[in-house]
């Protein structure tokens, strides 16, 4: 593929969208994106890693991921949060996509390597005909580390198509809760009070593209094909705010619904609905799992 092809798909990508109405989509009635300003990249995230496979509009607020046969690509937020609202929206590539995994999550394995931290949200790519799959999870103090993974997986397939369209997905890390959203609906939410595993040290927010033809797509059994190459995501409307991890004492979290702790009524049944239409696996309802290992199951509803 020449290089102004290579040009011509990544503008497609961030410029061509789709219109696609969700009609069956719940209104929250509480929308935190709002709260918070877009960014342009280069103001709160630097490149991590393969910038030779990062594009930047013109205008730096949007960037291109791509991944072929050499490498994958990531980025990393400036500053370290102990709290905060971590959004973007995401276009992921049409097609033969398996094993292909764009992601965005936070995360403090540099600083506590073997004992870290993480918070994702994961579109995993999938093959022709079949939907992609958004991941969420949640690692505590190692328990993603090591020979013993003791993930908190809950996976979607989306009331849209998540390559049609650019898709707003966002972590709310508060002392309280952790809430996962996606176009301001909160599909998952993990709460302190009936967590015994809840991370609490600072963490970078990441985003990235890499292949995980190990596991990423039906369990591993479709791999990344490279004559499919190059795979891109797209990523814009950067919005990031919260505690930084040197904020005074006083600094207050984002909040996560109208009267600031938990979650109203109305985007718990906006919840309920994302759950019980797009929900396709559930850590606490998966009985091949050691239950000693998720004390929190026992509490679920």
């Amino acid at each position: 593929m020449t290089m102004s092809i290579v040009a011509a798909v990544l503008l497609l990508l961030l410029v061509h969208v789709h219109p696609r109405a969700a009609a069956a989509q719940p209104s929250p009635g509480y929308f935190p994106s709002s709260t918070v300003r877009p960014m342009a990249f280069s103001d709160g995230y630097d490149n991590l890693w393969g910038p030779q496979h990062q594009t930047l509009s013109q205008d730096r607020m949007a960037l291109t991921l791509l991944m072929d046969r050499t490498s994958g690509s990531g980025f990393k937020s400036k500053r370290s949060y102990r709290n905060g609202y971590f959004g973007v929206s995401i276009k992921v590539q049409p097609g033969y996509t398996a094993g292909v995994n764009t992601a965005f999550y936070l995360s403090n394995n540099e600083l506590y390597p073997g004992r870290h931290d993480e918070i994702d949200m994961e579109l995993l790519g999938t093959v022709p005909g079949e939907p992609y799959t958004l991941q969420t999870n949640v690692y505590v103090r190692g328990t993603g580390d090591g020979a013993r993974l003791v993930g908190r997986e809950m996976r979607f397939h989306l009331w849209f198509d998540p390559a049609a369209d650019f898709h707003h997905y966002a972590i709310l890390w508060n002392p309280d809760q952790i809430v996962f959203l996606v176009d301001d609906v909160p599909i998952r939410r993990y709460a302190a009070a009936s967590a015994p595993f809840f991370p609490d040290r600072q963490m970078w927010a990441y985003g990235s593209i890499w292949d995980a033809s190990d596991w990423a797509t039906d369990g591993g059994r479709y791999r990344a094909d490279y004559s499919y190459q190059p795979f891109l995501a797209g990523f814009r409307g950067f919005r990031t705010a919260g505690c930084e991890a040197a904020a005074p004492a006083q600094c207050r979290p984002v909040p996560a619904s109208p009267a600031g702790a938990g979650l109203s009524v109305q985007q718990r049944d906006a919840m309920r609905w994302a759950q019980q239409t797009s929900m396709v696996y559930y850590y606490c309802q998966d009985y091949t799992k050691d239950r000693s290992l998720y004390p929190e199951c026992s509490l679920a509803s």
